[in-house]
């Protein structure tokens, strides 16, 4: 099989590389916009556990960014079985403070590309036929699919949160669209899977490392290495969506419910404990 993995030159993207091809042996088409670390990235995985890897730079946030991947991907001859969508950014910021840029950049790496992405792959994904071979096989216990994709939200898109409130908004997004696209593939023998974990120990948020260690300690956190193969496996058995943590999964209902002096004090505080 072939997986192609965004944002996969560091943080969950690596870990999502990494398992994939130690775990599964799957081929890896690796993309990100780190073009040196995502170079050694894929020397370093085939060398390890003798996949085939292929590390293709790109810059995700442009408007015609999933058009021209899904064509590179065409033009030479990949036939793409599993898509990670992990490509992200995050910034904590007033609305009104925040540059136009980085909003554009947000909407367009994780609403535009990621709906593109899983609108042209799933298209071939339906209309491919599996040998008998691939159709009798099982991955997790489960008979192997036409193909597979998995899209990462965040548990913070039931979450009205000054400071992060693009990114929560286009989380809210992404899990719906995939929520909604999981009955329209289904028939189709296509699987796809929207994962909304809370925090995980990357540096994408920002937190300095004395809070990151805080935060894993008290399981308000969890490791990325345990959130991908949890990850990896829902999306195996076709699992529609899942929120890690069975302390998060209780208080997602809640989230909409939060009292407005909870949000304003959040506010207040959160910042502190950024870079």
């Amino acid at each position: 099989m072939i997986a192609l993995v965004t944002g996969a030159s560091s943080g969950i993207g690596l870990q999502y590389a990494t398992q994939l091809a130690r775990d599964y042996r799957c081929d890896l088409l690796l993309v990100s916009n780190q073009e040196k670390e995502l170079a050694q990235v894929a020397t370093d995985l085939a060398a390890q556990y003798g996949v085939q890897t292929v590390a293709h730079y790109a810059d995700l946030s442009q408007t015609d960014a999933a058009e021209k991947l899904y064509a590179w991907c065409h033009e030479q001859g990949y036939t793409v079985d599993i898509l990670i969508n992990n490509a992200g950014v995050f910034f904590f910021n007033p609305y009104c403070e925040t540059p136009l840029k980085r909003i554009d950049l947000m909407l367009q790496l994780h609403v535009n590309t990621v709906a593109k992405l899983t609108r042209l792959f799933a298209e071939d994904m339906c209309q491919r036929e599996l040998t008998a071979e691939e159709a009798s096989s099982r991955i997790c216990g489960h008979k192997r699919m036409r193909g597979y994709i998995l899209n990462m939200s965040s548990m913070s898109a039931w979450m009205a949160m000054p400071g992060i409130q693009t990114y929560n908004a286009t989380k809210a997004f992404i899990y719906n669209l995939s929520k909604s696209i999981w009955y329209e593939l289904k028939p189709h023998n296509v699987g796809i899977t929207v994962m909304a974990p809370g925090a995980v120990d990357t540096e994408l948020f920002g937190l300095a490392p004395k809070w990151r260690k805080i935060a894993v300690s008290l399981t308000a956190s969890i490791p990325p290495e345990k959130l991908v193969k949890r990850a990896l496996r829902n999306m195996f058995r076709n699992k529609k969506a899942d929120t890690p943590g069975f302390l998060n999964w209780l208080s997602t209902p809640l989230l909409k419910h939060t009292p407005d002096w909870i949000l304003f004090f959040a506010q207040m505080k959160l910042s502190q404990f950024m870079h």
